[in-house]
């Protein structure tokens, strides 16, 4: 394993992970590691003399030694190989400090916990664990000169710590992988929900998208559709002499843009639709139909109820007056009708809009353009239904049905 494999892995964990922390907070385990040394190497002369004490001090410099030089690199980069060779000094030196006095075990303080601290996978830090308590067994009787008796007597001891230490070394190494679980899976997670809210955006992006392109082709394009119509038809006054008339056709030209200039602007700041600032439904459709006419000489009949047959609701009137205009705009391209009649009727719960026209009706093949297939998101958003057909009389009938917000 080398060291760039070691960097990636530490970037491969979670930021919650205890290992994490861990890795930000060994400074105190190198403070842990000098303290027992420190008081180890006080407390030997205490109980040893001579050439053992010379014999343990060397077995404390090979651990600082090791530690140095491997164990404290292993603490912070979990390289194995790091960790496998300061552990083996340090079960060596640890036993050998041990043979020279009791004072020793000391030692053992540090020795189990960094076996387990550095050693992986468990099994690995179980079998550390397990020699070193057999060296240490073997060790503490030859302080007296070894004595198998001895060894007996002090074994039950050293099981004793043996089996304290693998239980808490397994206990503390099973809740560090189980916490660094659980530290993934809420990386894991946090990742999802980010992925999650990227999509939901470009989702809301794209149909904020598609709303814009059916609130211009509603509005704005139906509107220079008529002022390049009433435009031609000035030009065709003027060539024909009839000064009036195209006076009359610029007037209309002027009224038509300045409706787009405001529809435009109410766009852009994301108001209601210009038509229905201040007015309700039924005020909105009549300026509709009054303009239509003026601009086509198309003869357009209004029947409502008043302005209770609206939904009093301005989403759903937004939705309707955008039928109407559609409905209205294909009249003018495609229907060369002489009459149109536009409905608006609330019944059960329900608020109906019907424009019907005398024209040449839907052909044979028809498919939805833009147009009706805009018509048609804007109802279903809207939870209504659009059915477009012949008419009673011919031509073409196209009836919207939304609920009424609040009806029983």
């Amino acid at each position: 394993m080398t060291r760039a494999d070691v960097e990636r892995a530490d970037d491969a964990l979670p930021a919650g992970s205890p290992y994490n922390v861990w890795e930000r907070q060994v400074v105190w385990w190198d403070v842990a590691f000098a303290a027992i040394i420190a008081l180890t190497a006080v407390a030997l002369p205490l109980d040893v003399r001579g050439r053992p004490l010379v014999v343990a001090y060397a077995a404390l410099a090979a651990i600082v030694a090791a530690y140095a030089a491997w164990g404290g690199r292993a603490a912070r980069s979990r390289d194995q190989r790091y960790a496998r060779a300061y552990v083996a000094v340090l079960v060596v030196g640890t036993a050998t400090a041990v043979a020279q006095g009791g004072v020793g075990t000391f030692l053992l303080f540090i020795a189990f916990t960094h076996v387990w601290m550095l050693l992986e996978p468990i099994r690995h830090a179980l079998v550390a664990c397990i020699v070193l308590g057999v060296a240490v067994t073997v060790a503490l009787p030859a302080s007296d000169g070894f004595d198998v008796a001895e060894v007996a007597r002090v074994a039950p001891q050293m099981g004793v710590a043996l089996v304290f230490a693998i239980g808490l070394g397994l206990w503390v190494s099973l809740t560090l992988r189980r916490a660094d679980e659980h530290a993934r899976l809420l990386a894991e997670l946090r990742a999802a929900q980010a992925e999650l809210a990227a999509s939901n955006h470009a989702a809301g992006v794209a149909a904020e998208r598609e709303r814009m392109a059916r609130e211009i082709h509603d509005t704005l394009a139906q509107g220079f559709t008529s002022v390049v119509t009433q435009a031609q038809a000035a030009t065709a006054a003027l060539d024909r002499g009839e000064q009036y008339v195209a006076r009359e056709r610029l007037l209309l030209v002027e009224s038509t843009a300045r409706d787009n200039l405001a529809e435009a602007r109410a766009l852009v700041a994301a108001f209601a639709p210009v038509p229905l600032q201040g007015s309700t439904l039924t005020e909105a459709l009549r300026r509709l139909a009054d303009r239509f006419a003026a601009e086509t000489g198309t003869s357009v009949r209004l029947e409502a109820a008043g302005a209770e047959a609206g939904t009093h609701d301005a989403a759903s009137d937004v939705v309707l007056l955008r039928a109407a205009q559609e409905a209205l705009a294909n009249v003018r391209r495609h229907a060369d009708a002489r009459a149109v009649v536009v409905r608006l009727d609330r019944d059960a719960g329900t608020v109906r809009l019907e424009v019907t026209d005398d024209g040449r009706g839907l052909p044979a093949a028809h498919a939805d353009g833009i147009g009706l297939s805009g018509m048609r998101e804007r109802v279903s958003a809207a939870g209504g239904s659009l059915d477009v057909g012949p008419g009673a009389a011919g031509g073409t009938r196209v009836e919207v049905r939304l609920p009424v917000a609040g009806a029983s």
